[in-house]
């Protein structure tokens, strides 16, 4: 199955929380509002450079512009 690169999350365990969920490597969990992160990878000293940093910072962007166009559709189908 072919999964798409985010999703939206939430839970009702925290209703006042939205998650997005990066399902490809390095695989993480972007809480929406404070920029929390929780990591479902092991990530080795050898992984953890500047250049690593760099892609975890462009992904976390890609998410929140993830998030604001799937926000931005569902204020349009109202």
């Amino acid at each position: 199955m072919e999964l798409p690169k985010f999703l939206v999350a939430d839970n009702s365990a925290f209703p006042d929380k939205i998650f997005i969920l990066h399902t490809e490597y390095p695989r993480f969990l972007l809480d929406v509002e404070n920029d929390d992160i929780e990591w479902f990878e092991d990530i080795s000293e050898e992984e953890d450079n500047e250049e690593f940093d760099t892609e975890v910072a462009n992904l976390i962007e890609e998410a929140l512009d993830f998030y604001d166009a799937e926000m931005a559709s569902l204020d349009e189908e109202e």
